[in-house]
C-alpha cells in the first residue's frame, strides 16, 4: 500500500525541517561565540544539512576568518576552513579528529566515566560521519544547501 502525504502533512514536514535547520545555525553561532569566536555571516552555498543527524555551516567573522561548524544530533565542534575544502571533506575532517580526540582520552589513562562516556560518543559519532562522509548519494547535489 503506498502512502500519500497530504498538503498538510508537507507543509507541517517543511516546517519542522526549517525549524530544525534554523536551530542548528543558531547552536552553530552560540558555539562559536562561547569559544571567543564572533560570526558575521555563513557562506549558505557551501554550508549542507541533513536533518536530523547534522549540520555543516561555513561561518564567516569579521576579522576574514572562516571555520566549518558541525552541529546536530552530534557534539558541536569547529575547524578552520583550510582543514577541508568543501563540506562534505569537512565531515571526514570531523570524523577522524574525533578519532583521534577518542583516542587521546582513552590514552590519558583518567578512568573518569564521564570522559569514558564522552569518547565513546566520538566514536560512535564519528563512524557515523564517515559513513555518510563515504555515501555518494548524499552528495550529488553539491550546490544545493543541503547534503
Amino acid at each position: 500500500m503506498s502512502e500519500q502525504w497530504t498538503q498538510e502533512q508537507i507543509a507541517q514536514a517543511e516546517k519542522a525541517r526549517t525549524e530544525w535547520v534554523r536551530e542548528q545555525f543558531q547552536k552553530a553561532n552560540q558555539y562559536l561565540a562561547g569559544k571567543g569566536i564572533l560570526p558575521d555571516n555563513v557562506t549558505v552555498s557551501e554550508s549542507r544539512y541533513l536533518p536530523p543527524y547534522f549540520a555543516v555551516w561555513k561561518l564567516n567573522t569579521k576579522e576574514k576568518q572562516s571555520y566549518w561548524v558541525i552541529s546536530g544530533d552530534l557534539p558541536t565542534d569547529h575547524i578552520a576552513v583550510s582543514a577541508a575544502s568543501n563540506a562534505r571533506e569537512a565531515v571526514r575532517a570531523f570524523s577522524l579528529h574525533w578519532q583521534l580526540k577518542a583516542q587521546q582520552i582513552a590514552d590519558s589513562g583518567l578512568q573518569d566515566k564521564t570522559q569514558h562516556d564522552f569518547a565513546n560518543l566520538l566514536v560512535k559519532r564519528a563512524h557515523n560521519l564517515y559513513d555518510m562522509f563515504n555515501k555518494d548519494e548524499l552528495w550529488q547535489m553539491e550546490s544545493a544547501s543541503e547534503v
